[in-house]
């Protein structure tokens, strides 16, 4: 099985910056592409950033310039900072990985979230 860990989350004032890790654990074999999602209240859970195992980035046209996804593959987790942070990004996080276990099985993997809440 595999874990992931989300942390990072926390209440910051509108303009500044937060940094979100995201930690995988547990019988990994190979993990592809890791990414990060919002859902916010009342809407739909939407992707924020993704990134591939060769590094290849996506990133949301509302976070664009804003937001930087990265990932330590020999740690196995992924980061995302966000800066210039507004209160439309107010949501709950969510990392996302595609995962190959040791036994070969695959995995779309959820963490558990981590709340972000953008307010003076």
């Amino acid at each position: 099985q595999v874990q992931l860990v989300e942390s990072g989350g926390g209440l910051v004032q509108p303009g500044g910056s937060l940094k979100l890790s995201c930690a995988a654990s547990g019988s990994i074999f190979s993990i592809y592409s890791m990414a990060w999602y919002r859902q916010a209240p009342g809407k739909q859970r939407e992707l924020v950033a993704s990134i591939t195992s060769s590094s290849d980035t996506n990133y949301a046209d509302s976070v664009k310039g804003r937001f930087t996804i990265s990932r330590d593959n020999a740690k196995n987790t992924a980061y995302l900072q966000m800066n210039s942070l507004k209160p439309d990004d107010t949501a709950v996080y969510y990392c996302n990985i595609d995962v190959l276990t040791r036994e070969r099985k695959y995995f779309d993997q959820w963490g558990q979230g981590t709340v972000v809440t953008v307010s003076s």
